[in-house]
């Protein structure tokens, strides 16, 4: 089968492209968000046979509202259709099963860097990198494409250490010029932190503990959120235009409304206007 895209548009998940992957491979145990303990391997209960999840119309009303929060980025259609050939886990001997669900967390890593190597090559600001970021784009990429045995042997940690290191340089030239920026909030605890109306433009949030923070109404333009944990944030009317590095599950995680100004590459939650 042919190959997914490698633009942006490849870089988040096409189900009915995979087997599933997320609902097997994935472990969780029973939570807030998850209603059963699961680990990983085995298939969710509520998996079908089409690969299809049988609840997904109702996911938050039976328990299992991580699952909305979740995309793989890309990886599940590439590690079914591309590493794997298109071939069925059910259909594989039990070790080459375990294979592909080992490389699947991998790959979901390499793609979600592509998101932000992409994300990077289209700020402006950055283009005194661009070269660098192309080429690690292009690296990220390439290794995305290799063998179960490649994917399983690689140190994806020390990959990702390189491409943060450019990824900081890019948001430092990207934030350079902002109006109202303010010092460096990266890492920073602000769960259940009152920032409604908050002046964050150029801030850099990134991996910024913000879970139940209250940021309605607050100036997140140009800011850097890369990992900042949005779990049940309030972004009721805040402006996220030109937030960068920010991501699909990050806002699947959040609260908002219609008011709320999202960056282009993104979309509104159904929840935020369903009331789910």
């Amino acid at each position: 089968m042919s190959e997914p895209r490698t633009g942006r548009s490849g870089l988040s998940g096409d189900c009915a492209r995979c087997f599933g992957l997320c609902c097997v491979a994935l472990p969780f145990a029973a939570s807030t968000a998850f209603a059963v303990d699961k680990p990983a391997g085995r298939p969710c209960r509520n998996l079908r046979e089409d690969h299809r999840c049988g609840i997904h119309a109702r996911l938050r009303q039976e328990g299992f509202s991580g699952c909305t929060v979740y995309d793989c980025f890309g990886a599940g259609q590439k590690v079914s259709q591309v590493t794997f050939g298109g071939e069925d886990w059910r259909a594989l001997p039990p070790e080459r099963a375990r294979g592909m669900f080992d490389v699947f967390p991998v790959v979901r890593q390499l793609h979600e860097l592509l998101w932000y190597l992409t994300e990077a090559l289209a700020l402006p600001a950055a283009r005194p990198l661009h070269a660098d970021l192309r080429r690690v784009r292009e690296t990220t990429e390439r290794l995305t494409r290799g063998t179960p045995q490649d994917l399983g042997e690689l140190d994806v940690g020390a990959h990702r250490q390189d491409v943060d290191a450019l990824l900081l340089k890019a948001s430092e030239l990207a934030r350079s010029g902002a109006r109202g920026r303010r010092k460096d909030r990266r890492g920073a605890d602000l769960m259940g932190a009152r920032l409604r109306g908050a002046d964050l433009r150029g801030v850099s949030l990134r991996g910024a503990y913000l879970i139940a923070a209250d940021l309605t109404g607050a100036d997140l333009r140009g800011a850097d959120l890369i990992g900042a944990d949005l779990r049940d944030t309030d972004l009721t009317d805040a402006d996220l235009t030109g937030a960068f590095f920010l991501t699909q599950p990050q806002l699947n995680a959040a609260r908002g409304s219609a008011g709320t100004t999202l960056p282009g590459t993104l979309t509104r939650p159904v929840h935020w206007t369903a009331g789910a």
